[in-house]
């Protein structure tokens, strides 16, 4: 890396002003919001996972977890809903490079479906330690 080295503050300066156009901020949460719409439209798994995440979370308030417990479970429906999120962009981005069948591109499909198993799987047991304690 060349040239003239500068202090934090210009480093800041260009951040927080130069680099962010605050502009796009709003434009990039409408096209994320767009993004969870999409998902939620095409696929049946994510409508399932928001829904039994919703019977969770009000189970959980119903239980009165502790403030600890809530934010674990938080956290495992927001890393199963993420994970199925990703698994639909990586295959929908595989589907548009190769539209017709190819073995690297079902492998790539087979280990997106076992990580959203994977984070299912671990999130399910968490939920069911934390659970077990409050019934």
């Amino acid at each position: 890396m060349g040239g003239k080295a500068r202090s934090a503050p210009g480093i800041l300066n260009d951040i927080c002003y130069n680099q962010l156009n605050m502009d796009k901020i709003p434009k990039s949460f409408g096209w994320a919001i767009n993004g969870i719409r999409v998902v939620w439209r095409e696929e049946i798994n994510f409508r399932i996972e928001v829904v039994i995440a919703v019977i969770v979370l009000c189970s959980a308030y119903y239980l009165n977890f502790l403030m600890r417990d809530m934010m674990i479970i938080v956290g495992c429906v927001g890393a199963v809903l993420s994970a199925e999120i990703l698994n639909t962009a990586v295959e929908d981005l595989c589907n548009k490079v190769e539209p017709n069948i190819d073995p690297v591109i079902g492998k790539v499909k087979d280990i997106m479906g076992g990580f959203v198993l994977i984070v299912c799987f671990v999130s399910a047991v968490i939920g069911a330690i934390i659970f077990w304690s409050y019934l």
